[in-house]
């Protein structure tokens, strides 16, 4: 079986965060098992490029990947040679697995794809949902998606992470079909021993690419409330002027004394999550949520809120707490947890890194992706 993955930015282009991993991660584990998975991405890596030689195969962590120039520098990734590749080499595959959605690649491969009567499988990874269609350039959102989009996803099976994500989509489109798959996370291979022992302040992690949707700004103005020490370590990049805003807001020195603005982390973040108590993720939009199973795989409870793909997962596995988007409530729950700091944190620690084991890896969840792109292969979509 061939199946070609299609997104604007592969790695190492981690800029843009958890999609960028999570298909970086599917991939390996497919050719690992033997499917025959190949990428097309462009060189995006935000507004410069990265340094790789541009249309030419490449083996990347085993993954054959081919990274194409494109012409505009923002989120639309145009690449005309990507698109010129995919329109000559389609029928090569069974199945395409494009990951996004509003931008030229995504929205164009599509259009080729089914022309060229190939099955396509559409992973939104949150651009579905009706924040993201209606927070940036929502009027032309809404042409695209009314001229094009939408009957273009009609006629593509579309996988998502949770059952959020799912009841957001079908409120936009009615695709073939569409199919829950969490996303394949690589966690370290052992579980870390706990270091942590019961402190006097309260480490709190904020970790994810810094931008509106996530929510930092709410965490930022709940530590306003917060009864208990503590400390915020943050954890990520964005855009500077957005940074130097939210960094601005933050007016009490004693608060900001308190706070690290610790940048970029890689390979170590496992550390890095294993020495907080707690991840704060307070998103207005989460299709999945990474992090917080990375978080939960070293034992590090979360407190996120419900529009986290991941909120019914961990609410009802007792791995952590549900806030709204609102200061006022993250800082209520902030206190709360503090109170019984040694009763259920302990307990998260204990039972978090085996349960997320045995849901988020393994070949169990890979094989789920493996029977999506076998049942839908010999479905010939209709140009």
């Amino acid at each position: 079986m061939k199946v070609l993955h299609i997104i604007a930015a592969y790695k190492p282009a981690y800029i843009y965060g958890g999609p960028t991993m999570s298909v970086a991660m599917l991939c390996e584990a497919l050719v690992k098992s033997g499917v025959n998975a190949e990428v097309f991405a462009t060189t995006a890596n935000g507004p410069a490029e990265l340094p790789v030689e541009a249309n030419k195969p490449a083996a990347v962590d085993g993954v054959p990947v081919t990274y194409f120039t494109r012409l505009t520098k923002d989120h639309t990734h145009f690449s005309p040679a990507l698109l010129k590749a995919v329109w000559k080499r389609a029928d090569e595959f069974d199945v395409i697995h494009i990951h996004a959605w509003w931008n030229l690649v995504s929205i164009f491969s599509c259009l080729i794809a089914l022309k060229k009567g190939v099955p396509v499988v559409l992973s939104p990874r949150g651009t579905l949902s009706n924040y993201a269609f209606t927070n940036k350039n929502s009027g032309k959102k809404k042409l695209i998606h009314d001229l094009l989009g939408k009957r273009l996803l009609s006629k593509c099976h579309i996988h998502v992470t949770s059952a959020n994500e799912s009841t957001a989509i079908l409120k936009l489109a009615k695709p073939l079909t569409i199919t829950t798959i969490p996303n394949y996370v690589k966690l370290d291979a052992a579980i870390a021993a706990d270091h942590r022992d019961s402190p006097e302040v309260l480490k709190l992690l904020f970790f994810s690419r810094i931008e509106e949707k996530k929510g930092l700004d709410i965490l930022l103005e709940a530590l306003n409330n917060v009864k208990v020490p503590f400390s915020l370590t943050i954890a990520g990049t964005g855009e500077e002027a957005y940074i130097a805003r939210l960094k601005a807001s933050v007016t009490n020195p004693e608060i900001a004394a308190k706070i690290t603005w610790a940048g970029f982390y890689g390979d170590n973040k496992f550390d890095l999550l294993q020495r907080h108590d707690l991840l704060v993720l307070p998103s207005h939009d989460e299709n999945f949520g990474n992090v917080v199973i990375e978080s939960l795989s070293v034992g590090t409870a979360v407190l996120i809120s419900g529009q986290v793909g991941l909120a019914d997962y961990v609410a009802d596995n007792k791995l952590g707490w549900i806030c709204k988007t609102s200061a006022d409530s993250v800082s209520a729950m902030i206190n709360i947890i503090a109170t019984n700091y040694g009763a259920d944190l302990a307990r998260i620690r204990e039972t978090a890194p085996r349960s997320v084991r045995t849901d988020f890896t393994g070949n169990e969840l890979l094989q789920q992706y493996i029977r999506l792109y076998q049942n839908i292969k010999t479905h010939k979509p209709q140009s």
